[in-house]
């Protein structure tokens, strides 16, 4: 099995600036070794490839049946399954190139007929995913565990109902967790994707949320009982499955951190896909989080608005990889963090060589959006723009206003005393005229 070439035809995807249109297989812009800012493109970028999309996807999505047949999956979901899959995910991450790859549990193994039988599996097939690992040097950016899609988690995991469920929900989680550990991930997410309610009528939201808060409290405490050296990260979504997710959004879920003192253990894992869900622009939640210092990873995707529901396709906007590169670069990186692919290729794109095309696109599209960023943090244009417009803030009742030290009596006289203020141009379209020089 161990010998099995899964992507035959394809070599180690190289950098080739000059590539040429037509030529996918090769990156043109990401050159993991060029040195920006005193970083490696590499360092910069920290790109992962998800487990469950690239080698569990089937193509199936809410309208239509499986399209992928991949040759690690028979049909079946057993042990010898998980074990080709796990393979020829090895091959895909030393092929591309990449450091860093994520999962959720229940990707890596076929669940048991009990907790016993699950846990047995997960040993055996993380003890083959370790073996891998320090075969490449491929680490774990991050772990979850998928505690949404079987049945019993149908009216929540962490806010269910019924404390039987919740009690499940934690003995997966500890296992979870020390699978992390195992594998040496860099970080562990947490999505509620059923965390959430569909009708208040049958929901006690202040019950659900101190629930979920204190399962966030044995988390922790195991993950310090246990050793794990990971950041937690927490992943918002507004909808889908669930009508309304607790987590629906960056500020909810810095607000809800803050509320239960959870914010100093936990970061957040923003995925823009999610964030146009809740009706936000595609950068807002990376910029949300940065602005509190709670960035701490990416799912880089895209979806399209226009459907309005989750499609996570690669991201292929320069535009938009420019705007979280920036952020990313002015908060200093992501690191323990990264850029995780959690995206898939669309049903028609049945090839397998679909899926190196795709994962090449999206590294190049970051790269270009690095690059660009870099050049607008370099030549200082915007930022010297930026500062000039908040300069008022530097003396004076601005100044006062800068630092907490106002009154609305003190206000109130320096408008006695200075009359009306003129009006400012935002200039909004000379910043966005700018912004796309660098393009």
């Amino acid at each position: 099995m161990a010998d099995v070439e899964y992507f035959r035809g394809i070599s180690k995807i190289t950098y080739v600036p000059d590539g040429g249109a037509g030529n996918v297989l090769c990156f043109k812009y990401y050159n993991a070794e060029e040195v920006l800012l005193g970083r490696t493109m590499e360092d910069w970028l920290r790109f992962s490839v998800c487990y469950w999309h690239s080698f569990c996807g089937t193509g199936a999505d809410p309208f239509g049946f499986p399209t992928l047949k991949r040759p690690w999956d028979d049909g079946k979901n057993s042990m010898e399954t998980a074990k080709r899959r796990m393979h020829a995910a090895f091959e895909f991450f030393t092929k591309l190139g990449v450091k860093y790859y994520t999962f959720h549990d229940r990707d890596l193994a076929p669940e048991g007929g009990t907790l016993e039988e699950t846990n047995r599996n997960l040993d055996e097939i993380t003890d083959l995913a370790l073996e891998l690992q320090r075969k490449t040097g491929i680490k774990v950016l991050w772990a979850t565990c998928n505690l949404f899609a079987h049945p019993r988690y149908m009216n929540g995991a962490a806010t269910n109902p019924d404390a039987h469920v919740v009690a499940y929900a934690g003995a997966q989680l500890k296992k979870g967790l020390e699978i992390a550990k195992k594998l040496g991930a860099e970080n562990f997410v947490f999505w509620g994707g059923r965390e959430g309610y569909l009708s208040p009528h049958n929901t006690d939201v202040a019950a659900e949320l101190k629930h979920m808060a204190n399962f966030f409290r044995m988390a922790i405490a195991y993950k310090e009982k246990i050793g794990l050296k990971c950041q937690f990260l927490i992943e918002p979504k507004p909808k889908e499955p669930c009508k309304h997710q607790y987590d629906y959004d960056a500020m909810s879920v810095i607000g809800f951190l803050k509320h239960f003192e959870l914010d100093s253990y936990f970061k957040l894992n923003i995925e823009p896909n999610h964030t146009t869900l809740a009706g936000h622009s595609y950068e807002h939640d990376i910029i949300m989080a940065s602005a509190f210092g709670m960035l701490g990873s990416v799912d880089s995707n895209t979806g399209s608005p226009d459907l309005g529901w989750d499609t996570d396709q690669f991201p292929m906007d320069i535009k938009n990889t420019t705007t979280v590169m920036k952020c990313v670069i002015e908060q200093g990186g992501l690191q323990p963090g990264g850029l995780n692919f959690d995206a898939k290729v669309r049903r028609e794109s049945t090839d397998l060589e679909d899926l190196f095309i795709a994962h090449v696109g999206a590294m190049d599209t970051f790269a270009r959006g690095l690059r660009s960023a870099v050049q607008i943090i370099e030549e200082g244009v915007i930022a010297q723009m930026l500062q000039q417009r908040y300069l008022s803030f530097s003396s004076g009742i601005g100044s006062m206003v800068e630092e907490g030290t106002a009154t609305l009596v003190e206000l109130e006289e320096f408008i006695k005393q200075n009359g009306e203020p003129k009006t400012t141009s935002g200039k909004q379209e000379k910043y966005e005229s700018i912004f796309n020089h660098y393009l």
